[in-house]
């Protein structure tokens, strides 16, 4: 994957995050859907790709809605540089690996998010931050376990086909 078309696929994902996936609900929780592609494509593609999908992504989350201008990037990155330090310790687990950091990840973005939001904004009144929270990580492993294992193969598989010799 290249870098101009990861950075394309990340605003395309950071549009469909703030318009369609609010229709996806289930209850509180709603899919973060910038976080795990950014986790399948850190895992997939490596850092460089990670990276762009962070921030780029990011990037296009905080304009497109009310947040503070660069503190989803931060908190993507944050989680894509932990994918990749996990990434390289399980290399034997690859096509799991990216089901493995959304569950261990998506909570700590979501923390990020709101304490980065808490003192970057008016302070909110967020009695149990871990209630409201907890659902949406369940619908982000949820994700990941359709979307990993299945992009994982095809990078590996489109990878290893332009590697053979003909």
């Amino acid at each position: 994957m290249t870098l101009l078309v990861a950075a394309i696929a990340a605003t395309v994902a950071a549009l469909l995050e703030t318009t369609i996936t609010q229709y996806l609900r289930v209850g509180d929780a709603q899919p973060h859907l910038v976080f795990v592609l950014a986790v399948v494509s850190t895992v997939a593609a490596g850092l460089d790709a990670g990276l762009v999908w962070a921030f780029v992504g990011g990037i296009a989350l905080d304009t497109l809605g009310p947040r503070p201008l660069g503190a989803t990037a931060f908190a993507l990155l944050i989680a894509v540089g932990a994918t990749n330090l996990l990434a390289r310790s399980l290399v034997r687990l690859r096509p799991i690996v990216a089901i493995i950091a959304t569950a261990l990840l998506s909570l700590v973005y979501s923390m990020t998010l709101v304490f980065l939001f808490s003192v970057l904004r008016p302070p909110q009144a967020l009695t149990d931050p871990l209630r409201l929270l907890v659902p949406s990580v369940v619908y982000d492993v949820l994700a990941a376990v359709l979307i990993g294992p299945l992009l994982v193969s095809i990078h590996d598989r489109l990878t290893d086909e332009e590697r053979a010799p003909r």
